[in-house]
């Protein structure tokens, strides 16, 4: 009898660990879509009074109607802000970091004085461990934006952005996605059909990333 129980504890034990293990391989990338300005904060305003804010949050909110209709909720997927509201640069890093995000994406239009068009994808400008792994988010999701898009592929570049520097401590990039400042690039984002192609995009880009890079 004692020696049945035995067997009997050692293999309850057995699938325990291998529940555990299975729920570690199992769980989803958090990934935090950081949606640029808001609230008083309209950020850029282009083309017939086009404003940034608006533009970013609806990128947003489709690329979490996409994760889950489409991609079937491959990614934890959080944003920063869900609707017209101005959330502080440092709250958006300390959510990422009380959420342990895998990932973080800062979604921004750029802005012009001078006659410019494209995407470009910004990394943060120091050695961190995250760095070369962050550069290849970016190049992925640089490549769905403008090889799927149509938009002119602008580069990866650094800076010191806040929301960069308070996020080395996961894969952290910044999307500028197009000038709103620019007459084709503005009449883009008022086509709904248009923020869900944006949308998907980045979600592709990220998701083959994720896939593939890790």
């Amino acid at each position: 009898m004692k020696t049945h129980l035995k067997k009997t504890f050692k293999n309850v034990s057995f699938w325990i660990l291998m529940l555990q293990m299975c729920f570690v391989f199992s769980q989803k990338k958090v990934v935090v879509v950081d949606v640029g300005h808001g609230g008083k904060d309209s950020g850029a305003i282009g083309i017939n009074n086009i404003q940034e804010k608006e533009v970013v949050l609806n990128v947003a909110k489709e690329i979490i109607r996409l994760n889950k209709t489409v991609f079937d909720d491959e990614l934890d997927i959080y944003l920063t802000r869900y609707k017209d509201t101005l959330i502080s640069l440092s709250d958006r890093s300390r959510l990422a970091k009380a959420l342990k995000a895998d990932v973080f994406v800062s979604l921004h239009c750029n802005a012009s004085s001078t006659i410019s068009k494209g995407v470009e994808v910004f990394v943060h400008n120091s050695d961190n461990l995250n760095a070369k792994a962050s550069i290849s988010l970016g190049l992925s999701v640089l490549d769905e934006s403008t090889q799927k898009l149509g938009f002119k592929k602008r580069g990866i570049k650094f800076a010191d952005f806040q929301v960069l520097r308070e996020t080395t401590f996961c894969l952290a990039v910044l999307v500028e996605m197009g000038f709103i400042t620019n007459t084709d690039e503005a009449g883009y984002f008022l086509k709904p059909q248009n923020i869900q192609a944006l949308a998907l995009a980045i979600l592709l880009g990220t998701t083959n990333y994720l896939n593939t890079g890790l």
